[in-house]
């Protein structure tokens, strides 16, 4: 796929959307900016992302703070936040299949740019910026929480999984296990980094994760420290002092 998209790509990415998009804005939110160093410079979906991230923000707290009645705000920022994570919104985008669509180049391509977390994730959010310049709030907020939606209501039966560092925290004090540390590497260059993490409880790893962030890479390992924790065995084979 080069600097356009077909007519035929475009009624088929607008239909699962459910609203038009002028071909230029289209190509506009789907345009990385791995493609545009490859083309001389041309406008990214930045700025795009940019807009469509507050659009999502808006529309998800609105959301929950009607559908939530009951909620205090601890919880429903929690909750917000399991919702427009970047792994969210990146499922969200594959279901659209977003990454079919999206103008890489050539370095991002070899690597599986397609189905990177970040890529999807800011791809969905500059095509919400986009419907938000093209339609206004209200048939943009229809797209949203048809699409979030689903991942809304589940964030509700959630529990640990709203904030996994908190959680993990709580059950190695319960089982004596101390505090959680968390180590992490972090490989590329600035723009570019990549981090991977893991927690260590009292000399044993209990998870590892990674994304493009520490943040994203600390709660994927203590995601997965939670559910070892539970089984009572670390990633290392080590048992814990506190594992039942």
């Amino acid at each position: 796929m080069s600097g356009h998209v077909s007519e035929a790509t475009a009624t088929e990415l607008t239909d699962r959307l459910g609203l038009t998009l002028d071909p230029d804005l289209l190509v506009l939110a789907l345009t990385h900016r791995s493609f545009s160093h490859e083309h001389g410079g041309i406008p990214t979906n930045e700025r795009l992302e940019f807009l469509g991230d507050t659009v999502v923000g808006l529309v998800v707290t609105e959301y929950l703070y009607r559908r939530q009645p009951d909620r205090t705000e601890g919880e429903l920022a929690k909750m917000r936040a399991a919702s427009v994570s970047q792994r969210a919104l990146a499922e969200i985008a594959r279901t659209l299949g977003l990454g079919e669509y999206v103008l890489l180049g050539k370095g991002e391509l070899s690597t599986g740019g397609r189905d990177k977390d970040s890529i999807l994730c800011d791809t969905f959010e500059a095509i919400i910026g986009a419907l938000y310049l093209a339609h206004g709030l209200e048939p943009t907020r229809g797209v949203v929480e048809r699409l979030v939606g689903p991942t809304l209501e589940s964030a509700s039966r959630l529990g640990a999984g709203l904030d996994w560092k908190t959680s993990v925290q709580e059950l190695a004090a319960e089982r004596g296990l101390g505090v959680p540390t968390y180590v992490v590497d972090g490989t590329g260059p600035d723009h570019e980094r990549y981090f991977t993490a893991r927690l260590v409880l009292d000399g044993v790893t209990w998870g590892t994760g990674e994304g493009t962030s520490k943040k994203i890479a600390e709660q994927q390992a203590a995601s997965a420290a939670y559910e070892a924790l539970q089984q009572g065995e670390g990633t290392d084979g080590t048992e814990g002092a506190g594992a039942p």
